[in-house]
This record gives C-alpha cells, structure tokens and sequence, in this order.
C-alpha cells in the first residue's frame, strides 16, 4: 500500500528519561512506513533541535517521543506554531496527560473512579500521608512515564526514601492509594476502542523491567472479563480520555480491585510502539496489522490539519 502523505518524519530519541524506549518505537514506525512506501525520515530533535526539524521540511510528525519535552505539549505547540500536522493530542491534553496528578483532579470533578492522592514534599508529614492513604501505597513522579521512579511503600519508614527516588526523575511527587487487584489496558485508535489486554507480572508490580525487558510478563488477549465488563471498561476509558481533551490514539490504565470496580490511573498520549508494547498486541487482536496500525495513527495528524 502507498500513502500520498508527503515526506513524513519521525521523532524519537529525544532527552527525556524515556529515551531508549523512544528510540526503539520510532526505529518501529518508520520502518513500517517504509513499507507502506512513505517517504519518512527519522530525526532525533536531541541532535539539532527544531531548526533540523524545520530544515527536513517535514509535511507531517509522527511524534514517538516519550516523556518530557515530547509528550507533554512542549512540542505540540512548537509544531502548531511552525504549522506542521503532527499525530495524536494537542497542546493541551499532552500537558494534562503528562501531569498525573492534573490529570486525576479532572477525573475526580467528573465523577470518574481514581485512586485518592495526596502531593509530597521534602518536608512532608509521612505518618499524616499514611494516615490518610492507608499501607501499602504508590509514590511516583508526576510527570514521568513507564513507571519510572515509581515505588511501593509497606511502611512509613521506607515513604522518605521513595520520596527521594522519585524525585530524582521530577520536583513533583504524589503518593497514591494502593489498588490491589488485576490491571487492565485500553488502547484507543481513531474514536475507536480496541480490546483490553489484561497485564500478569509474576512479580505483582508492572515496573519499567517488567514491561519493556523481561519475558515473563504475561498479556492476556482475549482479558477474560464478561461482555459487560468489557463494555463497563471501555465507556470508563473512553470518558477518561475524552475528559482532557486526548485524540488520536493513546492508552488508559486501570486497575479492577476485589469487588470488581475498575479504577483509573493514568492515560498515555504517546504510547510505546515496541515489540513489547500494549498498543500494537491490542491493535494486532482486533485484526489491525503493526503497518496499519502505524497508517491509522499517522492518519491523526491529517485529520488534525
């Protein structure tokens, strides 16, 4: 199949903490549009900037760019500024999106279902943290993907030293209630929803080994939840996406506690496109091959010019 998209480039690489994993799921995309007979270029704005995207002369951005300074709007609007179509969600919802704690006070005006937070500090009240989350509970970064600088606390003693770790990736840190049970994932392609995979890690915690390195996690395709959960799960997730204005494609994350309710935790404006991806096995059980896959997505950008 050919496309008569122009010259397209693809950003991958980039600064963030997410680099590697971004340069893998770029080197994916732009094969695949090779294949699929598109003039596609890859480019690593790490390496020369916007100027050297700008002297590409690039028709349209297939963004792979994972993390800061690629999927938190920063370049959203530095390409809406230049004029150039790009994939997935604007400015805005790139921002949210990025910003887990912004991104759940939004769900929780709407009414939608997420686990209670509270913001941390250096100086911070940890048996007042404790007190009110209950233990075991999530420290994170706020503004960091692939569960990187994330920990579990099982006491108050170890909440300072999570504190410290996830500080290393950003100055914003939030400590979350712990949700025990099965975690889910749901792509979202083009106002479509596609089957949701339900994620087995052996070690009980979906870290960044355990997604991106090991071979013993477990993706179960078809998820095992009834017609109704399905179908429960999918009008959750398209609300969450929806309420901070994502489009495109992306991934919200749930986790489904003991009395079966399901329970938001994030969205992902740009997710992975890596042979260990989530996007790509849900796309590929609802018939959508990797190269069609990487079609649709870059179809986005023309629908948002």
């Amino acid at each position: 199949m050919t496309l008569d998209v122009g010259r397209v480039v693809v950003l991958y690489g980039g600064q963030s903490a997410e680099r590697e994993v971004s340069l893998k799921s770029g080197a994916a995309v732009l094969a695949a549009l090779k294949r699929s007979a598109v003039e596609a270029i890859g480019y690593d704005p790490a390496e020369g900037g916007l100027a050297g995207l700008e002297a590409l002369s690039p028709d349209r951005v297939f963004i792979a760019l994972h993390g800061r300074s690629g999927e938190d709007g920063t370049l959203q609007g530095a390409l809406e500024v230049l004029g150039i179509p790009y994939t997935g969600s604007g400015v805005l919802a790139s921002a949210l999106g990025m910003d887990k704690q912004r991104t759940k006070l939004i769900w929780q005006a709407l009414g939608l279902p997420t686990p209670q937070s509270v913001m941390l500090g250096p100086e911070a009240d940890w048996s007042s943290v404790v007190e009110c989350l209950g233990l075991p509970l999530i420290v994170k970064p706020v503004h960091e993907g692939s569960t990187l600088g994330i920990s579990i606390v099982d006491s108050r003693d170890a909440l300072a030293s999570a504190y410290r770790d996830a500080a290393r990736f950003d100055a914003r840190v939030m400590a979350e209630r712990f949700i025990e049970g099965e975690e889910y994932t749901v792509s979202l392609l083009a106002g479509d929803v596609l089957p949701p995979i339900r994620v087995e890690v052996p070690s009980g915690f979906y870290d960044y080994a355990a997604k991106y390195l090991s071979d013993e996690t477990r993706y179960h395709l078809p998820c095992g939840l009834s017609d109704a959960e399905q179908a429960e799960l999918a009008a959750l997730c398209r609300a969450a996406f929806e309420a901070i204005g994502a489009e495109g494609w992306g991934r919200v994350d749930v986790i489904r506690d003991a009395k079966g309710r399901f329970w938001l935790i994030e969205v992902n404006t740009v997710p992975g496109m890596t042979d260990h991806s989530l996007v790509p096995r849900s796309a590929a059980h609802a018939g959508i091959d990797f190269d069609a896959l990487v079609r649709r997505i870059l179809a986005t950008a023309e629908e948002r010019h």
